[in-house]
């Protein structure tokens, strides 16, 4: 579990997994897999891709800056963002740090958010673009409110009346041993990185501009019973992408890489695949 001080002087904790073959990012060599975890998570959120995939691929996950090993502990300079597109200057460090040309580069929720950010920035860097269970949109007026209310709720009473409110929408309740997992990820998140990444996304710009540009392949994933970002979210990305492919998976809510991970990995394998 490397922690790197970065260019841009964050200190950022990812791992880096190996796989087999070639994987020095060149086009058509094996591109790493790159994955970027949401809100109010960790890079664990990723354990059954990291499991499945890297015996065969380079999969890298990191803790974005404020959230797991990437919390800055009381008194150290690693601030917390106050611009949504720190997340992404962040990820484009890590990978100059870790000599990754280009990459497939995934996300979830909010994830997904900062992987199209990164496409507006960097789009020379991404081979490939994995959306899941996310959306293109800026907030409305009441969305922006309801994040900065709820950053200051995390900061007045932590994470654990927050945690148990949304855990059912993130991970349905008939798949307990996700729910479980993703209980654990936000009750151990720190209140201050969620809240400042709230308070940035509540101003993150509209990428819905953005996706008729990617023009390297892409997946849109969802969960059948996801309510935050539904299958009609989905399914509008997916129409405006130049070259996509979309994957429903059943019983599934917000994280479907979790809750049905099999499902979501041969939906992955086969995006990683025409990348190649």
């Amino acid at each position: 579990m490397p922690t790197n001080r970065l260019s841009n002087g964050i200190q950022l904790s990812y791992d880096d997994h190996g796989g087999h073959g070639d994987h020095d990012g060149r086009p058509g060599r094996g591109v790493p897999l790159v994955l970027v975890h949401g809100h109010p998570f960790d890079r664990s959120l990723w354990d059954p891709q990291v499991s499945a995939l890297s015996g065969t691929h380079r999969v890298i996950t990191f803790d974005l800056r404020g959230y797991g090993a990437s919390a800055a502990p009381s008194g150290e300079a690693n601030a917390p963002v106050t611009d949504f597109g720190d997340f992404a200057r962040d990820l484009l460090a890590l990978l100059d740090h870790l000599g990754v040309a280009r990459c497939a580069l995934g996300g979830v929720s909010m994830g997904g958010q900062i992987v199209m950010d990164a496409w507006a920035r960097f789009p020379e860097r991404i081979a490939g673009v994995l959306l899941a269970d996310t959306s293109p949109a800026t907030d409305t007026e009441a969305g922006k409110a309801f994040r900065r209310e709820t950053a200051e709720r995390l900061l007045a009473e932590g994470m654990k009346g927050y945690a148990e409110e949304v855990l059912h929408k993130m991970a349905a309740p008939y798949n307990e041993e996700a729910a479980a997992h993703v209980l654990r990820m936000m009750l151990a998140a720190s209140p201050e990185g969620a809240a400042a990444a709230l308070r940035a996304r509540a101003e993150r710009p509209d990428y819905r501009p953005v996706l008729p540009g990617v023009t390297v392949p892409a997946l849109v994933v969802v969960g059948r019973d996801d309510t935050y970002t539904p299958v009609a979210d989905a399914e509008a990305m997916h129409a405006a992408l130049p070259d996509a492919r979309l994957c429903v998976i059943e019983r599934a809510a917000h994280l479907p890489n979790l809750e049905r991970p099999e499902e979501f990995n041969a939906a992955v394998r086969d995006w990683l695949a025409r990348v190649a």
